[in-house]
């Protein structure tokens, strides 16, 4: 019974970490798509002759498109290459070591 409990507590903590990560993957996509749209208008601002002087365009310069790619990068690193050193063994690791303290707390009468 106990490992059943235990196997289901597992299943429902990777769900959620399964959920959570998509959510997080969705927001980066979103993200990146924003800043593309708004990197290619700005190039089409700074090199070319269209009128592009409206209300958010007038104020992109180059120091916003510089921190913004910075931003962006650092998204991307935090989303992918923290998943190659904190990979699907080490969350299993963790989730083991997290439950196992769990179920030392919990009492049984």
């Amino acid at each position: 019974m106990e490992t059943n409990l235990s196997n289901n507590q597992e299943q429902a903590i990777l769900k959620e970490m399964a959920s959570k990560k998509v959510t997080q993957l969705k927001s980066f996509y979103n993200h990146l798509f924003v800043y593309v749209i708004s990197m290619i208008v700005f190039l089409l601002k700074e090199y070319t002759d269209l009128p592009l002087q409206f209300f958010p365009i007038k104020y992109i310069n180059w120091v916003v498109m510089i921190i913004w790619s910075a931003v962006i990068l650092g998204s991307a690193i935090d989303m992918f290459a923290s998943y190659k050193i904190f990979g699907r063994q080490w969350e299993q690791r963790k989730l083991k070591s997290i439950l196992e303290k769990k179920y030392k707390k919990q009492k049984w009468e």
